[in-house]
């Protein structure tokens, strides 16, 4: 005779105490992913919340031995009724409960919930609304595995969803891992824990034969295996430890964040080149903005322009050719960068707009004030020109702090044999056609790339005057169209600032395919250079010209003239060797006035076209999507659909027709069960039919088992007529019970699984849970009735 090493009773506490135990710890190793999402602990709310109440729906569900429906209903039920206390508190009536606005917000943060965290800076913050996903995920990898765990005898199929989760939430996070090691080493540890002692726990191992081996001999094999486990856990933390320091990856994880496209369009935001004039009138001498650490010779560039349209250079954004990219802020930016580190502080006083002063190659922007949040999440960054746009607009009062990297500045001699980069830029149009051969001719005597850019260069600030065109100085026309840039090529003296005469280089560049885009920002005059604290006015705005060049990068050119180079009575000549098609255009030349006029038709045409595309795109990935989530959610009933019918094929088919009897039995016996019956596993046909008879009023049944049992043992084959008829007969009995039964009955039944997981260890484990509760609530003669033990899936080994 053999007894159990524990009661029963205590048996079924401490597997409850384990399962529940560590499924908790799972889950909750798997969401501290979400640390650095959240820039802390400000999740871990939600998310203890979540595993609370997915442990008690999973242990009620099992005492009550409710099924996937209820179970199901419970946890959607407790989403709505926690969730506005535990992830939206600042929808909810006094905190926690819910009104009108929780509950839609809850439904829908179902579905959009995922896309607006992962489509908002990082760290998000928990009064967004982005707790629902921590919320959700606890609550229902929670209840899926602590159900699995209490129902079944392998305790690995509820390792599955946990290992889900955690791979998931790594999805969802940031680039920046939370505690790797740690997180790695706690589920290793757990998992391997929890399936050695529920293997320790297994009735067949508390069993011991007294006849045999002696209680204490029993404990103290039990004792030894357990510290063997121990063992091995410790080798196996040690070894991962270790393996861990020396294979440590050298490249950043890839998460979803990093290629969703975040909601913003560069094409909103006028250049703001085309304010050039105004900057230069209006806010001469008003304090714009300082900047606290800007190193001599340093510039603070508030955008790169690297299209031209013919009526103004651009900043763009994401095309196929573009060497824009922007996205939202992140740490590190420029990990691979080269130069002098510096940190900067600027403060806004009057400069108002979304195109951010910044300095160098951008690591970081840390802002600070009253307003740091909002500009931190509408903060986009092009890491490749170090153009940063606030969407919320600077305004007073702003600061922040740029953390950037100023490279150094080669000289003639380390270019001189450099060729230029391969840099894939926008393509320009519109370009007034006489610039091709005016660059021509200009860079006709230099031989190698920087004296080509150094020729173009000297040709626009040596031999042009500059003027703002304000008043008390010499006419000059604001603006840098194809019309404008023609006149300052055209005329006796070329005359214009920095606007003019960048955007001319930069077009002058672009016809002889050397790599050049135009830059906007301010720098200090050379009375202010090297002073602590640079106060940028509109008299420090200028625009200039970068030219990539290999290995090297983006080097700086200054086309316009100084600012006292001006026209007088003196040098009032005209330029030398002028170009007659230059000098002298023909009438027709108003031809680029009248550019301007068409081009907004053009564009409006070309954004109605993509809109209309845009709009179609949107319908059939709408369309898409919820074909997908249509089929996703219709999935498992195709698989049971297809499982079944599977399994009748093979029945009917089988090889011999003896087997095609029994089989044609097993698949009466299997809708039975699907309708209700509940068959003893191991009972006979007769005992079936008998069950079967007496559950679902089907009488003829009886007759049936007696057929089977005679065409199975008989002393010959069954013909396939014999088949036939008896399938027949089957068909007609199983249709029976559709017709007796309701529409959800039916329904019920066609998606009932327990047909497919009978005799298997799924089945098993159910059936014991199944008889531990019924004699949790029919005492057997002998057992004490006032026991309160819990549901057990152990049994008295007889």
């Amino acid at each position: 005779m053999t007894v159990p090493a524990a009661g029963p009773g205590g048996l079924a506490v401490r597997r409850w105490i384990l399962d529940l135990g560590a499924t908790a710890l799972l889950v909750t190793t798997a969401l501290i992913g979400f640390w650095p999402t959240f820039a802390g602990p400000s999740f871990l709310p939600a998310a203890v919340g979540g595993i609370l109440i997915g442990l008690a729906i999973a242990a009620v569900a099992t005492w009550r031995r409710w099924g996937i429906l209820i179970t199901t209903g419970l946890t959607v039920a407790a989403y709505f009724v926690f969730g506005g206390a535990l992830a939206l508190p600042q929808t909810s009536i006094l905190g926690f409960i819910p009104t009108i606005e929780t509950l839609q917000k809850l439904a829908v943060g179902t579905v959009t919930a995922w896309k607006q965290m992962l489509t908002t800076v990082a760290p998000v913050a928990a009064v967004d609304g982005h707790l629902v996903v921590p919320f959700l995920l606890a609550l229902v990898v929670t209840t899926l595995t602590a159900s699995l765990a209490l129902r079944l005898p392998q305790v690995a199929w509820a390792l599955l969803p946990a290992g889900v989760l955690l791979m998931l939430v790594i999805a969802l996070g940031t680039p920046e891992p939370a505690f790797p090691l740690v997180q790695g080493l706690v589920f290793a540890v757990v998992s391997m824990s929890w399936l050695a002692l529920r293997q320790l726990w297994a009735p067949q191992n508390m069993a011991v034969s007294v006849s045999e081996v002696d209680p204490s001999r029993a404990t103290q094999m039990r004792t030894r295996r357990l510290l063997a486990g121990v063992a091995v856990l410790a080798v196996a933390a040690g070894t991962g430890v270790a393996a861990s320091a020396v294979a440590n990856p050298a490249q950043p994880r890839h998460v979803f964040r990093d290629v969703i496209i975040p909601p913003f369009d560069i094409r909103d935001y006028p250049s703001p080149l085309q304010a050039f004039r105004k900057n230069v009138r209006d806010e001469a001498s008003e304090t714009l903005f300082t900047v606290q650490g800007l190193p001599k010779g340093a510039r603070i560039r508030t955008a790169v322009m690297d299209q031209f349209d013919g009526m103004v250079y651009n900043v763009t954004d994401g095309g196929p050719t573009s060497s824009s990219a922007f996205a939202p802020l992140r740490s590190n930016m420029a990990p691979d960068a080269e130069g002098v580190p510096v940190t900067l502080k600027f403060a806004i006083d009057g400069y108002r707009g979304v195109w951010m002063p910044t300095a160098g190659e951008l690591s970081e922007i840390r802002f600070e004030g009253a307003r740091a949040e909002d500009l931190r999440r509408g903060t986009y960054v092009n890491t490749v020109t170090g153009t940063a746009v606030a969407t919320p607009k600077l305004t007073q009062g702003d600061e922040y702090v740029v953390d950037a990297v100023v490279p150094a500045v080669p000289d003639d001699e380390q270019l001189a044999e450099v060729p230029f980069g391969n840099v894939a830029l926008p393509t320009s149009s519109n370009v007034p056609e006489e610039l091709t051969s005016l660059a021509a001719e200009t860079v006709s005597g230099a031989e190698t790339p920087i004296e080509q850019v150094r020729a173009l260069e000297n040709f626009l600030s040596e031999g042009g005057f500059f003027s703002h065109g304000l008043e008390g100085e010499v006419l000059s026309r604001a603006g840098h169209t194809a019309e404008r840039i023609s006149t300052l090529v055209g005329a006796d003296q070329m005359i214009g600032d920095d606007e003019q005469y960048a955007v001319a280089m930069a077009l002058l560049a672009g016809q002889l395919d050397i790599p050049a885009r135009v830059v906007m920002g301010y720098y200090p005059d050379e009375e202010q250079a090297g002073e602590a604290v640079f106060t940028a006015t509109g008299d420090n705005v200028h625009a200039w010209v970068e030219v990539n060049f290999e290995g090297i990068g983006w080097v700086t050119f200054n086309p316009t003239p100084p600012e006292d180079q001006v026209p007088n009575d003196q040098n009032t000549k005209p330029r030398v060797d002028p170009k007659p098609q230059v000098l002298q255009p023909p009438p027709p030349p108003q031809e680029p006035v009248d550019l301007p006029p068409t081009l907004p038709d053009d564009r409006e045409s070309e954004d109605e076209s993509l809109n209309l595309a845009g709009i179609i795109g949107a319908i059939l990935v709408i369309g898409g999507i919820s074909l997908a989530v249509i089929a996703l959610l219709a999935s498992p009933f195709i698989v049971i659909g297809a499982w079944k019918a599977a399994k009748r094929r093979s029945r009917r088919a089988a090889a011999r027709t003896a087997d095609r009897i029994s089989g044609g039995w097993d698949e009466l016996t299997d809708r039975a069960i699907d309708y209700g019956a509940r068959l003893t596993p191991g009972g006979t046909r007769t005992e079936e039919a008998e069950v079967v008879a007496t559950a679902l009023t089907v009488p003829q049944v009886t007759a049936l088992a007696e057929r089977a049992d005679a065409e199975v043992f008989g002393p010959t084959e069954p013909s396939p007529q014999d088949v036939e008829a008896f399938w027949y007969e089957v068909d007609g009995i199983v249709g029976g019970l559709g017709k007796d039964a309701g529409f959800w009955k039916r329904v019920k039944a066609r998606l009932s699984v327990r047909s497919l997981v009978g005799g298997t260890a799924i089945s098993n484990g159910l059936q014991s849970l199944k008889d531990a509760a019924t004699a949790r609530v029919r005492r057997e003669p002998g057992t004490i009735k006032n026991s309160t033990t819990p549901p057990s899936s152990e049994s008295e080994t007889p």
